[in-house]
């Protein structure tokens, strides 16, 4: 693969096949860039708009044989403008402190593993391990950080975020699972497009989006939302 935004050739190598997380009855695979090949925000933020993503230092697309379902997925920060529903999870969570935290710790981890048990138990991400939980979701070489949601001081959310030129890339973000009443998941995602704003950066990014998949389809209340098409950026409805 040739970057041409910074004339740089990259050796991508393909993983094993492994059961899709997504849709039932399906393999999938990735393709990784090449462990080797020096990664930084600004390198990132290109590979971003070619559709991949991250997992821990790790940067992959999918790069399955007989599917191409999973969409690279943003939100133009500049022309969204959030719904009733959105408002009111605001509204409803005004009371929610957001901060910046130097690292990740046990209170963190302590949340994760809560949320894990509840929203995603058997899902092959292990609670317990918490040098995983580290490895997952922090980087070297990008501008990670990590922000919180606090009532009170209470921990009752982190969104993992990684900074780049173009925007804010949505790692991963857990919850209070028992908080279900204030849509926890969205608030996270409508304050990162605030910080966005603030920040001057065009696009949020939020991963995949998945046509049937139930895990993915929240991300298409966020309108409008562009997904990468055959290598073209193209409005959800557009396709």
């Amino acid at each position: 693969m040739t970057s041409h935004s910074t004339s740089t050739s990259v050796r991508l190598l393909l993983g094993t096949e492994h059961a899709c997380g997504y849709l039932a009855d399906r393999s999938a695979r990735s393709a990784f860039i090449d462990p080797e090949f020096p990664l930084s925000s600004l390198r990132y933020g290109v590979l971003l708009d070619l559709g991949f993503r991250r997992s821990g230092a790790y940067v992959y697309r999918p790069a399955c044989a007989a599917c191409k379902d999973c969409l690279a997925a943003r939100v133009p920060v500049a022309e969204f403008v959030p719904d009733r529903s959105q408002r009111r999870c605001l509204k409803r969570n005004a009371d929610l402190k957001l901060a910046q935290e130097p690292a990740l710790g046990e209170e963190h981890y302590a949340l994760y593993r809560r949320y894990l048990a509840s929203r995603h138990a058997g899902g092959g991400m292990n609670p317990e391990d918490y040098k995983a939980f580290r490895t997952f979701l922090e980087c070297s070489w990008g501008d990670t950080q990590f922000w919180t949601l606090r009532h009170e001081g209470r921990l009752m959310a982190v969104a993992v975020v990684d900074l780049v030129p173009s925007g804010i890339s949505a790692v991963y973000t857990f919850f209070d699972p028992l908080e279900r009443g204030r849509s926890l998941g969205t608030c996270a995602v409508l304050r990162q497009i605030e910080q966005a704003r603030a920040m001057g950066k065009p696009y949020v990014y939020l991963g995949y989006w998945v046509e049937n998949s139930p895990k993915m389809d929240y991300k298409r209340r966020f309108h409008p939302l562009e997904v990468l098409q055959r290598d073209t950026w193209k409005r959800l409805e557009q396709i």
